[in-house]
């Protein structure tokens, strides 16, 4: 399903609508991250940091420091890729929406 800018999708459950951004933008990674031909060396911490991305949104509310850890993680691992740019940025989106970590 294709949503528009800004637009979220709806759910009938109570789950965090964070959570539910989280696991979407994930899952877009992962799948264009899969299907793209090219080998990079850190194709590896990428798909390893993807998975504990998905695992915490699975678990509930996840720890922010660990989101932009991860986040940071796989950025450096595909951030050259041009072809995953816009999934790239759609994780970022979704990692920002829990805020900014409390001290």
């Amino acid at each position: 399903m294709l949503r528009s800018v800004g637009q979220r999708r709806v759910t009938g459950s109570s789950e965090d609508p964070r959570v539910v951004e989280l696991r979407l933008s994930v899952s877009r990674l992962r799948r264009e991250l899969a299907a793209h031909p090219g080998e990079f060396s850190d194709r590896a911490v990428a798909e390893d940091e993807l998975a504990s991305l998905d695992a915490m949104a699975l678990s509930g509310v996840p720890e922010i420091l660990r989101l932009r850890r991860s986040l940071l993680l796989v950025a450096g691992a595909i951030g050259s890729v041009s072809a995953l740019a816009a999934a790239l940025s759609e994780v970022r989106n979704a990692v920002e929406l829990f805020g900014v970590p409390h001290r």
